[in-house]
């Protein structure tokens, strides 16, 4: 308990953990004011995903490269996952697939040209492992791939289209599933001398003892899923008062929001030259949503979805996610990196962001 107590008082962006009782103070005496709990409860969910990552971390230290990588890759994302999960029981599709969508492309795009940029304005040239990120990158087009199908052919027989493309996401899932654990095998059984640190280092700080990890995990995951709760009963009314689809708030908001812890560590190991692990954090989070999250919430929607959810997206989200990853090919392939192309990176993020909040897409 000390160890959770100094971090949290070593660490401002856990002081708004201030924010949590006060979120669910507002909600029991002003439920109405959707407003005010959206953005209070975005300020909750930040300091929230901080500690899961954390304890996350200190799990996957304990438990050994094997276990702990997987505990890493189902629990990486698990502040998305959660969100997505409460959206996904109130029937807010749209929502859904914005932030599957959106994390993609936030991890892609704007976690690693920002690493790139903050990274590259210290260090002349940095380098990292292209393998891990080839591999990454790899997995990422892949999912790509899998979600452009359902979106190119589901409109072909529109008497057949709604069976069709249900069919054919819950196959698409199983198949998704299946890349992403023989990757894991791949990366860290098989394969795993590929996957090394291009410069090696220590880690900053000891982790926490395994019985304050697990505890923090159990109590963080449900404060997320009941301050989740109160996020996605509030975003439409809210988006709509901000002047904000819930396409573009899934999108760009859900997706910052769910990675911000993921971002410090990223942006941290880029300041500190150890971009192998700014990279592997940000493709491999984006890897995570699509191969794993994706297909957990299609599955999920036969259980506590209003209807079975399909990867149907729109058109736009496709091209942008499609983008992205042939972007992070580019990006990746040389293995080094500066400054500058971190800038590059950063306004193919803001041109879709910008699109987004000034022509949204419609709804899916």
């Amino acid at each position: 308990m000390n160890a959770l107590l100094k971090e949290i008082r070593q660490n401002p962006l856990l002081w708004l953990l201030a924010f949590v009782p006060v979120v669910f103070a507002v909600g029991h005496l002003k439920p109405e004011a959707h407003t005010l709990l959206f953005l209070l409860s975005i300020l909750a969910i930040v300091p929230l995903a901080a500690l899961l990552s954390h304890a996350t971390e200190s799990v996957a230290a304990k438990t050994g490269d094997t276990i702990g990588g997987l505990l890493n890759a189902t629990l990486g994302n698990l502040t998305e996952l959660v969100i997505a999960l409460t959206a996904l029981r109130a029937g807010q599709y749209t929502l859904v697939k914005a932030s599957i969508a959106g994390a993609i492309v936030t991890n892609t795009l704007f976690m690693l040209g920002a690493s790139f940029l903050l990274g590259g304005i210290r260090f002349h040239i940095q380098e990292f492992n292209r393998v891990s990120a080839r591999l990454q990158a790899g997995l990422l087009f892949l999912a790509t791939v899998a979600l452009l199908v359902p979106s190119a052919v589901g409109d072909t027989d529109p008497a057949t289209s709604g069976a069709f493309a249900h069919e054919l996401s819950l196959g698409l899932s199983v198949l998704l599933m299946v890349a992403y654990g023989l990757g894991l095998i791949f990366s860290l059984k098989t394969h795993r001398e590929e996957f090394g640190s291009a410069h090696s280092s220590e880690h900053d700080e000891a982790p926490w003892p395994l019985g304050l990890a697990l505890t923090t995990l159990a109590g963080v995951t449900v404060f997320v899923a009941l301050v989740s709760e109160v996020f996605v009963e509030s975003v439409q009314t809210a988006s709509s008062a901000l002047g904000m689809t819930p396409a573009f708030v899934g999108f760009i908001v859900v997706a910052l929001v769910g990675a911000a812890a993921e971002m410090a560590a990223a942006f941290s190991a880029a300041r500190k030259n150890r971009l192998d692990l700014s990279v592997g954090i940000a493709l491999g989070s984006a890897a995570q949503i699509a191969l794993f999250v994706a297909p957990v919430l299609v599955l999920f929607s036969y259980l506590i979805g209003p209807t079975p959810m399909d990867l149907q997206f729109w058109p736009g989200a496709v091209v942008m996610m499609l983008i992205a990853t042939t972007t992070a090919f580019l990006v990746t392939n040389s293995g080094r990196s500066a400054w500058f192309l971190g800038v590059l990176v950063l306004m193919v993020y803001l041109i879709f962001s910008m699109t987004l909040y000034l022509l949204p897409p419609r709804a899916a």
